[in-house]
């Protein structure tokens, strides 16, 4: 009923919105009447202010154009490569006429980028992404809207979330025989669970994990987001933060934790700095200051655009990662595509090199929070183990903003080049397809589950998709392997 409620206001103050925003325009324009009046600037900027404070937003594109690659601006084109029900992972395809920038691009790594689900779209990671694109292939995944998935695709859980993951990691190690993965907060966890899962099998696992942020062990340093998950029960958020998707949504019944719930909580943990941060605008629309409130608007308008997470999810993590610690404790059973449960074992992990980074002021993962994945990895050498404490970075600023760009981009990067096979490595590997290596990747799950059955419809087309993309790259690369030097000479490449 909750839900039904939130959507009635809302759709009741829209109006007021836009008679705001068209008020505040009206007071700016010095060529109107009511423009000319005393104290139309500190007027418009009310009104302004009033109609950010009530308007619903949207989730934002990406809107990465352009990338630079040693001095040459390279164009850089989105899009969609793998879509499934709650999530799709995206492209960022680099193009160049140049010959020199284009076999540099050919040869830097791939990097699966594994954005969070936990209120936020996967664009608050446009500034990771575009610095990434600097030295490295990039694909983020985009996790959806629930409130938009239709019933008819089944729940989806936190072992759908790890699945999802080992599925995308196949597809890139498909198109180029491996690839590097870096998880931002929420994601570490489940991240490093399906590389656990992988290796247990014995399947090829990523090169280098790179883990930001992220709650591997919650026990450590506890925040006000883990005393809250430790001091109620899961009875209680299930009773008291779980609603249906009202009608007019296309996930219309089904169970959600809103975004306007864990929207209202990230404002909850620092009321006073928003509020001081909605003055200033204030202040600067008055001013006259363009660069400060256009940089306003681009925070906010991400900070404030929020999605549902499927109930089942939500409650699994509250569960597995902030009350019974199942990770560090050894005890979390993931149940795979086909239905069988497989035990996540950190330790079989021995040929991944692993990055671990925090923020000296995080105040969402506390200090050794993420850094404790070294003990539980332990199969990994010591040699192939980092740990970087991000100087007076909070939480955001360790994959966003001046920190990222200039303290922590250079260590990833170079840490990523560093577990990088070199060509002649990759020449005397298998060289085989996109095909080959997902029909390994699956047989492995095939020849341990024989006889066991798909538990959720979420989980049941991850492969038969991710193995079609890959079967269309492997295609298109097939068809066009022989005019391509002619066709260099003429076109714009892209990598």
């Amino acid at each position: 009923m909750l839900y039904q409620l939130y959507e009635a206001q809302r759709s009741m103050m829209e109006p007021f919105s836009d008679l705001a925003k068209v008020a505040s325009k009206v007071y700016s324009n010095p060529l109107s009447t009511m423009g000319q009046a005393p104290f139309s600037q500190r007027t418009s900027a009310m009104f302004d202010l009033m109609n950010r404070l009530l308007r619903d937003y949207e989730r934002p594109e990406f809107g990465i154009r352009t990338a630079d690659v040693n001095g040459v601006v390279v164009a850089i084109h989105e899009r969609v490569e793998v879509s499934l029900p709650f999530c799709e992972l995206r492209r960022f395809k680099r193009f160049s006429d140049d010959l020199a920038t284009l076999d540099t691009l050919k040869g830097q790594p791939a990097v699966l980028i594994v954005a969070p689900l936990s209120g936020h779209h996967s664009t608050l990671l446009r500034d990771t992404v575009q610095t990434m694109l600097r030295d490295h292939k990039v694909y983020i995944t985009d996790w959806q809207n629930a409130r938009n998935v239709p019933l008819s695709e089944g729940e989806f859980h936190l072992d759908d979330y790890v699945n999802y993951v080992q599925d995308f990691i196949r597809h890139l190690q498909g198109i180029y025989g491996n690839c590097h993965v870096m998880s931002v907060c929420q994601p570490t966890v489940p991240v490093l669970a399906a590389v656990s899962l992988m290796a247990s099998r014995g399947e090829k696992i990523p090169l280098s994990m790179t883990m930001m942020g992220g709650p591997i062990d919650a026990r450590k340093s506890p925040t006000s987001v883990n005393d809250l998950a430790v001091n109620k029960s899961y009875n209680w958020f299930e009773s008291n933060v779980i609603y249906r998707v009202p009608n007019n949504f296309p996930g219309a019944g089904r169970r959600v934790y809103p975004g306007f719930f864990q929207h209202s909580g990230f404002i909850a943990m620092n009321p006073n700095n928003h509020a001081q941060s909605h003055y200033d605008y204030f202040q600067d629309l008055i001013k006259g200051d363009d660069a400060s409130t256009e940089a306003h608007r681009k925070f906010y308008d991400e900070y404030n655009a929020v999605l549902d997470m499927d109930a089942d999810f939500y409650l699994d993590t509250i569960r597995v990662v902030f009350q019974d610690f199942s990770l560090v404790n050894g005890t979390w059973d993931v149940r795979s595509p086909s239905g069988r449960l497989e035990r996540v074992r950190p330790q079989d992990i021995k040929n991944t090199a692993l990055f671990s980074i925090e923020g000296e002021l995080d105040d969402i993962s506390g200090s050794g929070q993420t850094r404790a994945v070294h003990d539980i990895c332990s199969g990994v050498p010591e040699s192939m183990q980092k740990h970087y404490e991000v100087k007076g970075a909070g939480h955001y600023g360790i994959f966003s903003g001046r920190r990222w760009r200039d303290m922590v981009y250079p260590q990833v990067k170079a840490f990523m080049l560093k577990h990088q096979p070199s060509k002649q490595d990759v020449a005397a590997g298998d060289g085989n397809g996109a095909i080959k290596r997902v029909a390994t990747a699956t047989s492995v799950e095939v020849n341990a589950d024989t006889g066991a059955k798909v538990s959720r419809a979420a989980s049941k087309r991850t492969t038969k998709a991710v193995a079609n993309a890959a079967v269309q790259q492997e295609t298109a690369s097939s068809a066009s392997a022989k005019p391509r030097k002619a066709a260099r000479k003429t076109a714009t490449k892209g990598t």
